[in-house]
C-alpha cells in the first residue's frame, strides 16, 4: 500500500512544479486520504488480533487489554468529583422549639437575647465562617450577665447529630462505605476489573443503559441485578471464553446515585440524590433533620405507597443499634411525624438534655436517656415540675427508688439535685482547713464538726519553739466574699461621687479648667487602682502581745491559718528619709523607730501616721491626738513591736507661701469692696 501511495504521488509531484497554484490544495486532500487509509488498516489489524487471540495469547506474553475511552471517562469523573467536593453548601443552623426556649431561660439563658445570640455565633464562629475568622475575633459580649457557649444550651437529644454539617449537594461526605455482599449491580455503577495472568488489563467500566460492561476482547457482561458477591464468578465465566490461564478482581468504584423525598416535620423537604449505599440516617442528615416539631422518634420509610420500616433514632443514639436504619432504594420517601411528648433533664446527670418520650414511658427511661445520674448526684430524690401544676403548686420532690415508675408527662422539667450543693448542716460538716507556719507538720486537716482554732493547731502538731502567736494571720473564705461585696459597694458609691463633683465643677479661668481636668483624671487613676486591690479575708484575732494561745473560735471549711516566726524588724515607709525595715531594739518606741528612718520629711503629714500590728490592728496617731487643731502625734509613748510596719503619709493639700498670700489678698480686697460699698449707701 505505501509503494501505491508512492507511485501516486510521483506525477502529483511532476504536476506541482508546473501549476503550483492548483494543485497545493490537491496534495494536502489526497495526503489526508493516505492517512485516514492507514489509520483504517490499523484498526482492521487490531480486529483480526483480537478475533485470532485464542490461537496465539500464549505466544507473545500477556496480552494488554486497554480501554482508552473508560481511561477518559475516569479522568473526566474523577474531575468532576473534585469540582463538586469543592463546592461545600453550609446547611441551615437548628431552630429551638418553644419548650426548648422555655427549658434554656430556667437556666439563664434567653436564646431570643440578641446579644446571647452574638455570643453564640462568636463561639462557633470556626464552624460557621472559617473564611472570615481574621474580621471578627472573638470576644465576649457586652452588658451580658455571664458569658455564654454553645455546651451550655440545652437542647433536643438527637438535635447534635443534624447541626450544621457541611457536604457536598450529592452527600459526598457520608464518606466511603464497604458495599455488603448483597448489593445489586445497577445502571450507574462504576466497576473496577483487574485481570492478569495471560491477560493483563486494569479496567474502569461502567454499568450502561443495558445494564452491561463491555470488556474489550471480550465483549458485553450483563451485570445489572448481579448481587456484588457474586459478580467476581460472573466476570470470570465470561472472560474465560476467551482467554485461558488467567486471574479476575472484581470491586466497586464510584457508586450510582438515586433520588428520594423526605418529607413531613423535617428541616427543608423535597428530594434529595444520595448514593445507592445511603441508609435512612443518611437521608435524615441530608435534609437536615426534624424540624423542632418533627420527631426523632416516628420516622417512616416508605416504598412504592407501603411502609416497610419504621425508624427510631433513640435505638441509634442511645444504644448503637442500627438495625432498623435501612438501605435505601430509587424513589424512597422518608416521612418524619410529628414530635410527641417532650420532657426536659436538668441538674446533676450526664447530659442535660430535652428527651422525647413514647406512651407509657416512665422516669427511669427518662434517667437512662439523659445518662444517669453524675458521680456526684444525690440518688435519694429528685424534683419534678409539671405543665398541670404550674399555676398552683410549682415543684414537688419524688423520692428515689420508689418513685423511679412515675409516668412522665408532656412538658415535665425534672432536676436532679447535687451532693455537694445539698450538704448536711454546718454543724454536722467536718471541716476542712490548711495549717502552715510555725507548726510540727503544715499541712490541711480534716477536723470534726465542733472544732476551734487550737484544735486546729493540735492537729497540726502544736506550735514551735519560734511560733509568733500574736502575728497569726487568720483568713476565712465566707468573710473575703463579705469583704469583697462591701468594698465593691463602696467603691462603687466612690466612683458615683467623684462624678458628681467633676460634673458640678465651673472654671472661670483656663488654669482652673486645666486643673479639673487633672483632677478628674487623677480620680480615674484611683478608681481603677482601688479596682485591682481584692479583700483577703483576713480576721483580725485582737490577741495580746505576748499573748500564746489562740481563742476559741470555731472553724470553718476553708479557713487558712498562718503561724509566722517571729520576727526582728520594723518596718517605716512612706513620707521618711529613709524608708526600710529596722532592728527592734528592746523598748524603743514608734517614734524611736521613725528616728532610725530620718524622721518625717517636710512634705509629711505628721498628724496622720499609723502603725500596721502584725496581728492586724491599726494605731494611728490621730487616735491619741486632742485640741481642735490636732495637734501631738501621740505616738512617742507607743511601744514598737515585732512585726510592727510605721506609715507615714504624705501631705494632700500642700500650698506655697505665695498661693496663700494670693488668696488672702483677694479675701482682703473683697472685704475692702464691701466696706467702702456700705459707707457709701450710708452716706
Amino acid at each position: 500500500m505505501e509503494l501505491r501511495a508512492q507511485r501516486a504521488l510521483q506525477p502529483v509531484s511532476t504536476t506541482t512544479r508546473a501549476r503550483p497554484s492548483f494543485h497545493k490544495p490537491a496534495l494536502a486532500l489526497l495526503t489526508a486520504c493516505l492517512m485516514a487509509t492507514s489509520a483504517v488498516a490499523q484498526v482492521t489489524g487490531s480486529s483480526q488480533t483480537s478475533s485470532s487471540s485464542d490461537s496465539t495469547s500464549d505466544l507473545g506474553g500477556p496480552v494488554r487489554l486497554n480501554s482508552t475511552n473508560n481511561r477518559s471517562m475516569q479522568d473526566s469523573s474523577a474531575s468532576t468529583t473534585q469540582q463538586t467536593s469543592d463546592q461545600r453548601v453550609r446547611k441551615n443552623k437548628y431552630v429551638p422549639g418553644e419548650f426548648e426556649l422555655y427549658v434554656n431561660k430556667l437556666q439563664g439563658i434567653d436564646l431570643k437575647d440578641p446579644d446571647v445570640i452574638d455570643q453564640l455565633k462568636r463561639a462557633e464562629f470556626d464552624i460557621y465562617e472559617p473564611t472570615q475568622r481574621t474580621q471578627q475575633p472573638q470576644q465576649p459580649a457586652v452588658g451580658t450577665a455571664k458569658l455564654v457557649t454553645p455546651d451550655m444550651v440545652i437542647r433536643r437529644l438527637g438535635a447534635d447529630m443534624i447541626l450544621d454539617e457541611q457536604r457536598g449537594p450529592n452527600g459526598e461526605a457520608d464518606g466511603p462505605r464497604q458495599a455488603p455482599a448483597d448489593y445489586l449491580i445497577g445502571i450507574g455503577d462504576e466497576l473496577q476489573v483487574t485481570i492478569w495472568g495471560s491477560v493483563d488489563a486494569d479496567l474502569r467500566l461502567t454499568v450502561d443503559r443495558a445494564g452491561r460492561i463491555t470488556i474489550p476482547r471480550v465483549g458485553p457482561v450483563l451485570v445489572a441485578g448481579v448481587r456484588y458477591g457474586d459478580l467476581n464468578d460472573v466476570v470470570r465465566a465470561r472472560v474465560a471464553q476467551v482467554f485461558k490461564n488467567f486471574q479476575v478482581s472484581t470491586s466497586l468504584g464510584k457508586l450510582r446515585t438515586i433520588r428520594i423525598y423526605v418529607t413531613g416535620f423535617t428541616a427543608k423537604p423535597g428530594a434529595y440524590t444520595v448514593n445507592s449505599l445511603a441508609t435512612i440516617v443518611n437521608g435524615l442528615i441530608r435534609a437536615g433533620g426534624p424540624s423542632a416539631a418533627g420527631s426523632f422518634r416516628q420516622i417512616e420509610l416508605r416504598r412504592n405507597g407501603q411502609v416497610v420500616a419504621n425508624f427510631d433514632a433513640y435505638d441509634l443514639l442511645l444504644k448503637g443499634d442500627k438495625a432498623s436504619d435501612r438501605a435505601l432504594q430509587a424513589e424512597d420517601v422518608i416521612h418524619i411525624g410529628p414530635i410527641g411528648p417532650q420532657v426536659a433533664m436538668l441538674g446533676s446527670v450526664n447530659k442535660q438534655t430535652i428527651v422525647e418520650l413514647k406512651p407509657g414511658e416512665t422516669l427511669d427511661d427518662v434517667l437512662r436517656m439523659a445518662g444517669g445520674f453524675s458521680t456526684v448526684a444525690d440518688r435519694s430524690r429528685v424534683s419534678i415540675e409539671q405543665l398541670s401544676d404550674r399555676n398552683d403548686r410549682r415543684v414537688r420532690e419524688l423520692q428515689l427508688p420508689a418513685d423511679l415508675k412515675t409516668v412522665a408527662s408532656n412538658g415535665d422539667v425534672i432536676r436532679a439535685f447535687s451532693s455537694v450543693n445539698t450538704a448536711l448542716p454546718l454543724y454536722k460538716q467536718y471541716k476542712r482547713v490548711t495549717v502552715e507556719g510555725e507548726v510540727a507538720r503544715p499541712g490541711e486537716y480534716v477536723l470534726p464538726p465542733t472544732s476551734t482554732l487550737p484544735d486546729a493547731i493540735a492537729a497540726a502538731g502544736g506550735l514551735t519553739p519560734q511560733a509568733y502567736v500574736f502575728g497569726t494571720d487568720f483568713s476565712r473564705e465566707s468573710v473575703r466574699q463579705s469583704q469583697q461585696e462591701n468594698y465593691d459597694r463602696a467603691l462603687r458609691d466612690l466612683e458615683t461621687e467623684f462624678t458628681k463633683y467633676s460634673s458640678t465643677q465651673r472654671s472661670t479661668t483656663a488654669d482652673e479648667a486645666a486643673a479639673n481636668t487633672q483632677r478628674a483624671a487623677a480620680s480615674e487613676r484611683l478608681v481603677q487602682r482601688l479596682r485591682a486591690v481584692r479583700p483577703t479575708g483576713r480576721v483580725v484575732l485582737q490577741l495580746e502581745s505576748d499573748t500564746k494561745q489562740l481563742p476559741t473560735l470555731t472553724v470553718e471549711d476553708g479557713d487558712r491559718l498562718l503561724i509566722p516566726a517571729k520576727p526582728t524588724t520594723v518596718g517605716v515607709f512612706g513620707s521618711v528619709f529613709n524608708s526600710g525595715s529596722f532592728l527592734l531594739r528592746d523598748g524603743s518606741s514608734v517614734d524611736d523607730v521613725m528616728k532610725l528612718a530620718g524622721g518625717p520629711t517636710r512634705g509629711a503629714d505628721a498628724g496622720g501616721v499609723f502603725v500596721i500590728r502584725a496581728n492586724g490592728t491599726v494605731v494611728s496617731a490621730r487616735q491619741s491626738s486632742s485640741g481642735w487643731l490636732g495637734f501631738g502625734s501621740g505616738l512617742a509613748s507607743l511601744p514598737a513591736l515585732p512585726g510592727d510596719t510605721v506609715f507615714v503619709p504624705e501631705e494632700m493639700n500642700k500650698t506655697t507661701f505665695i498661693q496663700d498670700a494670693k488668696d488672702w489678698t483677694q479675701i482682703l480686697a473683697n472685704f475692702g469692696l464691701g466696706v467702702a460699698a456700705l459707707k457709701t449707701i450710708r452716706d
